[in-house]
């Protein structure tokens, strides 16, 4: 009697170890299944890894101190950040490596992903401004993806090519930009209205063609309220408050892209899309920042002048040293902290913030 007495638990503990080992190999199935194998990113500065260090013109860049301060090993990377951005961030989320910039291997197949992204890229291949201004604009961009895809078809075969491209992710980050270029314009005789309705249609024709070379699964950011960056609040004469006319139509924009977003959905097979209403979530910012461990949202972190606004990040501006509770590192971009904590709600699936799904029901499909 007692000796069978004592065998029921070993056997209880056997059944139990055979259950645990079962449940862990499922989610290790499944927690695969949710990967993806690539990132491919399309944008501007706020997802540049260091693309425009590669264009030799061009003065639209941030591979100079003190950018790069809280980057690993303090390295001065490109990013117009004080260490990593939102495209370093979907990365970490998704498991896989920060996608590397395109120019630094343009020879290179890509397996894992790669950046096209380009500080002060726009839709408008005119938002690359003058000669002094070069950037790769968001059309360029995909031409450089095309010579990748082809790249990966040479590698892999047509099908596994397909298939690849199909499970992996493509983040766009754009129309900062362009919007900011056409206020920043005296000589624009074109309304907003239409000019919103000009990039909205170039834009469609962009994410048709990249659809066409086998994207499949969208991660589309929207426009932050670009009137409360610090540079349009230095403007403000002596209020500091935001720029609501920046703010309407950017809002305006982001309405033009959700719905455009729906009409590709309907017109292309396959097409998936997720996308991201910074708006609400950076306003949430400023309404509350302290739930965000936050405490300044008006001034740059980096810069000269008011509100560190009036002169850009450079080695002779003053820079604070409590930066993560900087919403802005400098007149236009994101901290390191602030940027981790956009991505981290992007990804959470609360707050009713991404829509039409979420970015782990997008990933499954």
């Amino acid at each position: 009697m007692a000796s069978l007495l004592t065998q029921k638990p070993v056997v209880a503990d056997i059944s139990c170890i055979f259950f645990c080992l079962g449940l862990l190999l499922c989610l290790i199935r499944c927690s695969k299944a949710q990967t993806v194998p690539a990132l491919y990113v399309f944008g501007d500065s706020l997802a540049d890894v260091g693309n425009n260090n590669y264009l030799p013109l061009s003065i639209v860049k941030a591979d100079f101190p003190y950018n790069g301060i809280d980057y690993p090993g303090k390295k001065i990377t490109g990013r117009f950040s004080n260490g990593k951005n939102a495209a370093d961030f979907i990365a970490e989320q998704l498991g896989i490596p920060s996608a590397p910039p395109y120019l630094s291997q343009p020879n290179n197949v890509f397996l894992k992903g790669v950046s096209f992204a380009s500080g002060g890229a726009g839709i408008f291949n005119a938002t690359e401004g003058g000669i002094l201004e070069q950037v790769i604009s968001l059309a360029k961009q995909v031409t450089h993806f095309s010579t990748v895809r082809g790249k990966l078809l040479q590698e892999l075969g047509s099908i596994a090519a397909e298939e690849h491209l199909a499970k992996s992710l493509f983040p766009i980050i754009i129309g900062s930009n362009d919007i900011l270029g056409h206020f920043k314009s005296a000589s624009n005789k074109t309304s907003p209205q239409q000019y919103i309705a000009l990039m909205l249609s170039t834009l469609q024709q962009i994410m048709k063609g990249l659809h066409g070379l086998g994207a499949r699964k969208f991660l589309f950011i929207g426009l932050p309220p670009l009137g409360c960056a610090p540079k349009q609040r230095s403007l403000e004469n002596n209020t500091d408050e935001c720029n609501e006319q920046l703010n309407f139509w950017s809002n305006e924009c982001n309405q033009g892209f959700k719905q455009m977003l729906q009409q590709l959905e309907l017109e292309l097979n396959n097409f998936h899309y997720s996308y991201f209403d910074t708006y609400t979530v950076f306003l949430n910012f400023l309404h509350n920042p302290t739930a965000y461990g936050l405490k300044e949202i008006k001034s740059a972190c980096c810069g000269l002048g008011k509100l560190r606004a009036q002169i850009p990040c450079t080695p002779i501006s003053q820079y604070c040293s409590n930066r993560s509770e900087y919403l802005f590192w400098d007149f236009y971009h994101p901290t390191e902290a602030a940027a981790r904590s956009f991505v981290d709600i992007v990804f959470s699936g609360s707050g009713g913030h991404v829509s039409p799904i979420t970015v782990q029901q997008l990933i499954v499909i």
